[in-house]
């Protein structure tokens, strides 16, 4: 693999933007540090309140050793507790040519992690604050979870090329928030890359060359720290004692957003901003931070920046011009908010430019094991990483979690053209927005070397990336869609690119378009695409999905009585759309927050049209397609009494099989017909009969309830008794014998095989049914009703059957009748058995 030398800023193809978690880390000097990193509770308000104590976090630095020039190593040992492992060396353009590995021990289990490769950072300062005294090389450092030994080699190339001086390792030991200081409990990480080796065991420590290495009984001492040979000045130093002071925190101004290191932390922490035009009523979003801010009152006993430059207070020179946006500008977690020590950085203002001319948009490169509630730990681990490195500051202008959280990152003004530590060479005019995560694509080109398998950014996150672009173009009037600009190589040893060259760029840029690097993955790269559609806008994908709340479907309309839900979808981001106005009959009679997806209406009787209106931040409106609502008060009907007849089936002393029929109707959708007594069932709106059972010698109430879709109701009910008469009660003629059986009703039937023998039932009633038996020998029947033939029944089964309603008859009302069987006499069949009639009252 080509490799460049790092003195000319250049960097082989397939290295990535890596800024791991070293929460809260500052290396100040050899051996052990300590640095006060402020955490916030989450306060649910403007404000971002001071947590009562700092999160200190230790680094502990042991020199790597050999007498090979291109080898040197740490051997396994036992040490304190850490988190997360660094490599760094002497002078910012020296080159590490070759690998650098590691492996921990975890504290948790005992096992030692196979061999991890570091990778080095991309992301770098311009050289007015790169070529400062005691800024340091150094590898990506590597997030390992709670660990507590550690093992080191780093190997020039091809084993023969000079490592650079200096090297050792740093170990850096978060540490955790007071109680109740808001940070949340446990480091809460992925482990990176760790995976179990299965050459090592719980106990035993891998060595180099087999020799036995030295432990250090997991404490931190002199001979653990050792002395490198270059160490970071002033601005990358603060002691254990130094923390904001209530009268200087930015915690004390307005800020937009609060972040804690516990759940709540998440993209809708905070509430709107303030935009007062006035700096000194707050650093955001108003424009230039009050001097106050830029030099924090810190206590005269530390080593850091602070104290020696707080007694000269300048504003910078020249002001920068006061910016103006045609788009609101998005919810951030301010510094205060993820709690950055203000007193760690450089005092004073930043560098600024003349305005934000492209974003480019970078990866950390760090694990995608995070949950959003880690994210503020994160940032803090990146801005102690940055200054560890001897920068200034944080190095991205802001950064974004996969939940959307957006972060404010360098000092200096959300608001104004900072000059970051991000794009080498093209700082000056652009901004810096990393994506807090690793988004490579190996099998799209992107470089094998790294640690972490990328990821695909979400939705929210692209969302955010998009809002942050829509908002600052907003200041320029450019459309971060299309829009292009020209910036001036600043550097003169980029690769690719010539000092002082002006070279044209989209507005919205990948890392990679500005220098040699794989950042920000293929995978975040392109959805560049997506981010530029995403701030340029309109709103996609709106459409109406469905309605409740007092609302129901049928066919392709929707029916209430008075008020409805409408829910709605959009293909864009929440975080570009400024609302939602809900219009019925093309009038706007709802509206709501562009993360909604559902509102309430009400409407009048009769029939409208209801669309969605989506609101772009930068202005423009998308109208969904239009569906229509009824407004319907009026109640369903049954215009005519349910009928109840008997109707075929089988009988016995309990039951009675019969029919219940009615008619229901509705001036806009009926939706259904539910049967309350003498049983529940439902039915569809078509359905107009229910076959049923009634108890004979009972007078049931039969009732039925109608729905409209509206939600409007009507009942109806009839009482009607089933009876079940039987040849007692008959009149007979010709051959009929008596059978008794437990299988007939009462106990007994008449049968007749001679032809032309009658028996006839004399009743009252509005529906009968003959009961018979039925067998392969059983022969036919006529059958006459008030004296007039009217069917032939037969009564062959293939199987034997009892107490069988074979032939029913109905009238509209209640009125007395004659019902007459006569025995056919079918040839070879000729028996009839009969069990009685069973008629409705």
């Amino acid at each position: 693999m080509r490799t460049e030398h790092r003195g000319d800023h250049a960097r082989r193809g397939g290295l990535k933007t890596r800024a791991w978690v070293a929460l809260g880390a500052v290396v100040a000097g050899g051996g052990v540090a300590a640095v006060a990193v402020a955490a916030v509770k989450s306060g649910g308000g403007t404000g971002a309140s001071a947590v009562s104590a700092p999160i200190k976090t230790h680094v502990h630095s042991l020199p790597l050793t050999g007498t090979d020039a291109s080898l040197k190593t740490l051997g396994a040992r036992s040490t304190a507790p850490f988190s997360m492992v660094g490599v760094t060396w002497s002078g910012a353009h020296a080159e590490l040519r070759g690998t650098v590995e590691v492996r921990t021990r975890s504290a948790v289990g005992g096992h030692w992690t196979q061999w991890l490769k570091l990778q080095q950072p991309d992301d770098i300062p311009d050289p007015s604050e790169l070529d400062r005294p005691g800024v340091r090389g150094g590898m990506s450092p590597m997030w390992s979870g709670p660990s507590n030994g550690i093992q080191v080699r780093a190997t020039g190339a091809h084993h023969a090329t000079a490592l650079p001086a200096g090297l050792r390792v740093d170990l850096i030991d978060p540490g955790k928030a007071a109680t109740g200081a808001g940070e949340a409990s446990g480091s809460g990480m992925g482990l990176a890359g760790y995976a179990m080796d299965v050459a090592a065991t719980d106990t035993a420590m891998p060595t180099d060359s087999g020799t036995a290495m030295p432990t250090d009984g997991g404490t931190a001492t002199t001979s653990d720290s050792g002395t490198p040979t270059d160490t970071a000045t002033g601005s990358a130093s603060t002691p254990d004692t130094a923390a904001p002071t209530d009268s200087a925190s930015p915690a004390d101004t307005t800020a937009t957003a609060t972040a804690t290191d516990s759940a709540s932390a998440s993209p809708s922490t905070g509430t709107s901003a303030s935009t007062s035009p006035s700096a000194s009523a707050s650093s955001w979003p108003s424009q230039l931070p009050t001097l106050s801010e830029a030099y924090p009152s810190c206590p005269t006993s530390s080593a850091g920046p602070s104290a020696s430059a707080s007694a000269s207070q300048t504003p910078p020179d020249p002001m920068p011009a006061t910016t103006t946006s045609t788009v609101a500008p998005p919810t951030v977690v301010t510094r205060a908010g993820w709690g950055a020590d203000e007193c760690a950085r450089d005092t004073g203002y930043p560098l600024y430019g003349t305005s934000v001319k492209t974003m480019f948009v970078h990866h950390t490169d760090t694990t995608n094991d995070y949950s959003c509630s880690d994210s503020p730990a994160i940032v803090r681990g990146i801005y102690a990483e940055h200054l560890n490195q001897g920068w200034r500051d944080v190095g991205y202008n802001f950064l974004v979690d996969k939940c959307g959280t957006i972060f404010e990152g360098r000092f200096g003004g959300m608001a104004l053209p900072l000059v970051g530590a991000q794009t080498y060479g093209f700082n000056t005019n652009s901004m810096g927005v990393a994506a807090i995560g690793t988004y490579t694509d190996f099998t799209g080109g992107d470089s094998t070397a790294s640690t972490f398998t990328g990821a695909t950014p979400s939705t929210a996150m692209l969302g955010s990336i998009a809002r942050l672009a829509a908002w600052k173009f907003g200041m320029t009037g450019v459309d971060p869609g299309t829009g292009t600009a020209s910036l001036t190589e600043g550097a003169s040893n980029s690769s690719g690119f010539t000092l002082g060259t002006s070279y044209k760029f989209n507005v919205v840029s990948g890392h990679r378009n500005g220098f040699a690097t794989d950042c920000p993955g293929n995978q975040l790269y392109n959805a560049l695409a997506a981010i530029r559609s995403y701030a340029s806008g309109p709103v996609s994908g709106v459409a109406v999905t469905g309605m409740s709340g007092g609302a129901a479907k049928s066919g392709t309309s929707y029916y209430t009585r008075g008020s409805a839900t409408v829910s709605w979808t959009a293909s864009t981001p929440s975080a570009v759309i400024s609302g939602f106005d809900v219009l019925v009959d093309g009038k706007a009679v709802a509206h709501t927050s562009g993360s909604a997806r559902s509102a309430s209406v009400s409407v009048a009787a009769g029939s409208h049209t209801v669309q969605v209106r989506a609101t772009h931040v930068r202005g423009s409106t998308t109208l969904s397609g239009s569906v229509t609502l009824v407004g319907d008060t009026t109640a369903p009907t049954f215009p005519t009494t349910p009928t109840v007849s008997v109707r075929t089936g089988t009988v016995n002393s309990t039951a009675v099989p019969v029919t219940v029929t009615w008619k229901a109707a509705d001036t806009a959708a009926l939706a259904k017909v539910l049967a309350t007594s003498p049983y529940s069932a439902t039915f569809g709106p078509t359905v107009t009969s229910w076959a049923t059972t009634a108890k004979p010698g009972t007078s049931d109430l039969f009732a039925l309830k109608a729905y409209d879709v509206a939600g409007n109701t009507a009942g109806t009910s009839v009482y009607r008794t089933p009876y079940v008469i039987q040849e007692t009660s008959t009149t007979r003629t010709g051959s009929w014998s008596h059978k008794s059986s437990t299988s007939y009703l009462g106990g007994y039937s008449y049968s007749s095989s001679s032809a032309g023998a009658s028996i006839s039932w004399t009743f009252t009633g509005r529906s009968v049914a003959w009961i018979v038996s039925r067998a392969s020998t059983s022969g036919q029947a006529y059958v006459y009703v008030d004296g007039t033939k009217v069917t032939t029944v037969d009564l062959k089964s293939s199987t034997t059957q009892y107490r069988q309603a074979i032939w029913t008859k109905t009238w509209s009302s209640s009125a007395k009748h004659t019902l007459k069987i006569v025995v056919v006499g079918t040839s070879g069949r000729p028996a009839v058995t009969t069990d009685g009639i069973t008629t409705i009252g």
